[in-house]
Formats: structure tokens, C-alpha cells, sequence
């Protein structure tokens, strides 16, 4: 009913879960607090560096830019994911779907080079503390994050051009909870095969290479912390990296397993759970871990509580 062999097609039919029953309701409910949960916290970071001037260091200005990353990234996917539960599936026009495919590419690759930038900070930070104020000025930060979002940008626009190219001819179901890359490709009639070449590439500048560069410069930070001759100047100088190397590994490790789990229809429901964390869990990750394992951050929240609550008691009094 959902196919055609000779038209080309206008719209795609997502499956999501498939038929839930009554539990889509539990299901509707759970992602959308943890949707709402995502956003409150990351908003809150964002509101919490640009407000706060003890916060105001490069790192935390990297950090408005990856919560800002996520809070696009989610809210491109989440509103109609839901809307999908709620239907048992759902239909998106061919021109929605590749929307969302770009809207989530930008984000994803700026996720990638904010997280390489990030630990290039730490690496001078650890490696060259005597000139990093120097090295990282707020001018310098405007122009690595302006760089990053171009990039970004760039990149996505080249991949679009060539997907966008694609026509579609066989089936319009796609057996996913969002319009991925993996999917639309394999819907095509056409030759898909400069589209991969393109994808190849742009995974090897936007994943491989940041990922890459931040391996390289933790065993530069590594090697640095050693050399600190007592136990506890070694700890506090690790704490220092220890929540952005927490969020590397917690976003590239699901993303690997997202891309690189090998395809087939076994494997369907198990793509969908770690699209799922890769969509929902993963960016609830980088404000909790932030502020509860942050000192700094911990700081803030408490003089924002505390400054609040004497407002308030000065306008009852």
C-alpha cells in the first residue's frame, strides 16, 4: 500500500517502535520529560556561564557551544519522534526528511570539533599554563567557535547537494525512529555511490580527525600529569579534563556503536536503541555530568541560589 514501482516518492513512512499498544503513552511520556529535562539543563548551563563571571573561561564558553549543539540536535528529532509514538509511525514528505537530515548533520559535526577544541584547551591549559591566557583570548575563542559552526555548516551543505540528488523509487517505509543517512540511501534507486564516497569523506574530516586530534592530546595531557611529582597535584590537575573525557566517551562511544554495529534485520531494534541514546540519553549527559562533577559549576549554582533567595527575602521584607 506504502510502495510504488514506477512514480517516484514524495513522502516516507517511519515506523518508529513499531505498534506499542497502550505503552505508547509510558513511552510518550518518558521521552518527552527527558526531553524537557535535556533542554531545562543545557539551557541552565548556557544561562549559568553567560551570567556567572566566575565561569567566564574558555572552557566554559566551549561549553555553551556544545549545549547549544544539543539543543538543536534534539529538537530537530524529539518533537517528531514523538509525534511518530503517539501515531504507531508516521509520514514525512521527502523534503522534511532530508531537512532533518541536514539540521541533524550540523549540529553533529559541530558536536565533534567543539569536543576536539575542547581538549585542545586542556592541553594548554596542563601542557602550557603559563601562556594560556595568551594563547586563549576571547577573540581567539570567537574565531575556533565561529570556525567550528562554518564547518559544520560546510560540510552538511556539501553532503545535502548530493543526497539531495537521490531519487527514491522503491519502498518509502524506513524502519527507524528518525530520518538517519543509513536509511534514505538504501531507499534510493539511484547510484548512490559518489553520495557514500562524499559521506566517507565528510566522516573522516568531522569523526576520525577530531577524534584522532583529542587522543592525541590526552596522551599529551597524560604524559604531562605524570611529570606532577606528588599524588594529589596529579588529581586535582586530572580533575580538570575529567568531565570533558567523560563527555568524549560517552558521545563517541555511542556513536560508534550507532554507525559501525553491523546492519541487517537482527540488528533493526538494536540500531534503534542506540539511536535512541545517541538522541535522547547522550545530551542529557553533558549538563549532568558538568554540574555534578564540576566544582566550578557546583559554585555557581549555589551563589545563584543563594543570590536569588536574598532577592527574594529583600522584596518580602
Amino acid at each position: 500500500m506504502r510502495k510504488t514501482n514506477q512514480t517516484l516518492i514524495t513522502e516516507f513512512y517511519l515506523l518508529g517502535f513499531g505498534n506499542l499498544h497502550s505503552y505508547k503513552y509510558l513511552f510518550f511520556s518518558i521521552f518527552l520529560i527527558t526531553y524537557f529535562i535535556m533542554l531545562t539543563g543545557n539551557i541552565l548551563v548556557i544561562i549559568l556561564v553567560v551570567c556567572n563571571k566566575t565561569l567566564h573561561f574558555p572552557m566554559y564558553f566551549f561549553l555553551t557551544q556544545l549545549s547549544l549543539c544539543e539543543i538543536v540536535f534534539t529538537t530537530n528529532i524529539v518533537p517528531n519522534m514523538l509525534r511518530i509514538i503517539l501515531g504507531n509511525g508516521g509520514t514525512m514528505s521527502v523534503t522534511a526528511c532530508l531537512g532533518q537530515l541536514y539540521l541533524s548533520c550540523v549540529p553533529s559535526i559541530t558536536q565533534c570539533l567543539i569536543l576536539a577544541t575542547m581538549s585542545f584547551d586542556r592541553h594548554i591549559a596542563i601542557c602550557n599554563p603559563l601562556r594560556y591566557m595568551s594563547i586563549m583570548t576571547f577573540r581567539k575563542q570567537l574565531h575556533i567557535v565561529i570556525s567550528c559552526w562554518a564547518s559544520g555548516l560546510m560540510v552538511s551543505i556539501l553532503t545535502f547537494a548530493f543526497v539531495n540528488e537521490l531519487q527514491f523509487c522503491k519502498s518509502n517505509i524506513i524502519n527507524h525512529i528518525y530520518c538517519d543517512i543509513t536509511p534514505i540511501i538504501e531507499l534510493s534507486c539511484s547510484d548512490t555511490f559518489s553520495v557514500e564516497l562524499i559521506l566517507s569523506l565528510a566522516s573522516v574530516f568531522a569523526i576520525l580527525v577530531p577524534l584522532l586530534f583529542i587522543i592525541l592530546t590526552y596522551i599529551s595531557i597524560i604524559v604531562t600529569i605524570l611529570k606532577i611529582p606528588s599524588r594529589s597535584g596529579r588529581q586535582k590537575t586530572f580533575s580538570t579534563c575529567s568531565s570533558h573525557l567523560s563527555v568524549v566517551c560517552m558521545y563517541y562511544g555511542t556513536m560508534v556503536s550507532l554507525y559501525i554495529y553491523p546492519p541487517g534485520k537482527h540488528y533493526l531494534n538494536v540500531n534503534k536503541i542506540l539511536s535512541l541514546l545517541y538522541v535522547v540519553v547522550t545530551p542529557l549527559f553533558n549538563p549532568v555530568i558538568y554540574s555534578l562533577r564540576n566544582q566550578d559549576f557546583r559554585r555557581a549554582i549555589f551563589q545563584t541560589l543563594q543570590s536569588s533567595k536574598q532577592k527574594l527575602c529583600f522584596k518580602e521584607n
